[in-house]
């Protein structure tokens, strides 16, 4: 073959390459769009929400500007006043005010009162001067002469601020800096603390109820295990308020559970197993259960059995031979599994909400009390922040586990 047809060949590979690549490329396009606009959109969103701080900037500017460089220990300037008076005046309605309102409030409680009382005579104080404009924002509300909820302005003048993420951390700011909130106040990080104990509790539970049911389910033949992973599979065609319903009529007092241990004698009373952390529990474990089952099961279905014929072959004992040799081996289902079902323990929301007391609530009631609720979204996305770099913390040590490291050290 000579030099051009060499070349000619390549060329031909290169491009059929090309084509290869660009074909594959157009084949995971769709997917790629779905993902950007499901998936990292709305969590770009969120992140972007959780240190977005617009009410006040938006709201009053040349209050803001007129604050610039005021320490909170210092007079206020008779400037601010008659920003003040300009900027309530060119809102352009009482939605904008409510908005500017609740953000001052979440902060500094009465500012609410104070700005929508205030709001209602900004026809009174249009066009006064900065000294007219002090003596008429005190006599309207002798709160105006306090210096905190000019602090209040000044903190959140900024269109960016880290305070919702400091909140969901039980955090502030200060005049000297970071600290905490009062203990009265601090109540996110208990709560993050009960949400991960909680979706610890339910995945440790999960664990034992599946691992000896996908290593029996395991040994049947194809057709069998086939046939009783389809009562495995039944809770996903089930809606979660059904389940949560149905527990509810199981674990009343009066309920199924209740009558069951009565007449066997074990009881003398009614076991109160709803609204607390035991209706919790045990409705999640059952609604989370088949999420680690399946990666147990497919992981040792895999698993050859004569590796552990081999072991009692040579002295070992089964059990033994059964710790030493086939659970190292499914300790990728093992992680994979704990990692499904805690990252999806951890943001439940409504099997809480229903079965459990007002201890027993997760961070995912939170979240969906600021956003529906008090419409303070960026709370919300703050606290939802929180949950995702736990997730991402998660994912980071099940991927360590993953590549063999973690097993190698084990």
């Amino acid at each position: 073959m000579t030099g051009a047809e060499s070349s000619a060949a390549a060329g031909a590979l290169r491009r059929e390459q090309r084509v290869r690549i660009a074909r594959a490329l157009l084949l995971t396009l769709p997917l790629f769009v779905f993902l950007l606009f499901t998936f990292l959109v709305p969590i770009g969103a969120l992140l972007v929400r959780a240190v977005e701080n617009p009410e006040v900037a938006r709201a009053l500017p040349a209050t803001v500007q007129a604050l610039a460089g005021w320490r909170e220990d210092a007079p206020v300037p008779d400037a601010a006043y008659a920003a003040l008076a300009r900027d309530l005046g060119a809102l352009r309605d009482t939605a904008d005010a409510g908005l500017l309102a609740r953000r001052l409030n979440g902060e500094w409680p009465g500012a609410r009162s104070l700005v929508m009382g205030t709001f209602r005579k900004r026809e009174a104080l249009a066009g006064l001067e900065a000294a007219a404009a002090k003596a008429a924002l005190v006599d309207g509300d002798p709160r105006w002469a306090q210096p905190e909820p000019w602090a209040v302005i000044a903190r959140n003048g900024s269109r960016w601020t880290p305070d919702y993420l400091l909140a969901a951390v039980d955090l502030r700011r200060t005049s000297q800096g970071i600290g905490r909130v009062p203990d009265d106040q601090a109540v996110f990080v208990r709560l993050l603390l009960r949400t991960l104990g909680i979706g610890a509790t339910v995945t440790v539970l999960c664990l034992v109820f599946a691992y000896p049911l996908a290593w029996w389910l395991s040994t049947l033949s194809a057709r069998t295990a086939n046939r009783l992973l389809i009562l495995v599979l039944v809770p996903f065609w089930t809606s979660i308020l059904v389940r949560v319903a149905a527990w509810i009529v199981l674990l009343q007092s009066e309920g199924l559970v209740n009558r069951a241990l009565a007449g066997m004698g074990w009881i003398d009373r009614p076991l109160e197993l709803l609204f607390n952390r035991t209706g919790v529990v045990i409705a999640m474990t059952h609604i989370l259960l088949p999420f680690m089952i399946l990666p147990l099961y497919s992981v040792m279905r895999s698993i050859p059995r004569d590796y552990q014929r081999a072991a009692v072959s040579l002295g070992s004992h089964p059990l033994g031979a059964f710790v030493r040799v086939v659970v190292p081996q499914t300790l990728p289902g093992v992680t994979a599994g704990v990692l499904l079902v805690f990252i999806l323990a951890i943001g439940y929301y409504v099997t809480p909400a229903l079965l459990g007391g007002p201890a027993d609530q997760m961070l995912s009631y939170s979240v969906a009390q600021y956003a529906n609720v008090e419409l303070n979204w960026g709370m919300a996305c703050a606290l939802g922040a929180v949950l995702l770099a736990a997730t991402l913390v998660l994912y980071g040590v099940y991927r360590r586990f993953a590549s063999g490291e973690g097993l190698a050290a084990a």
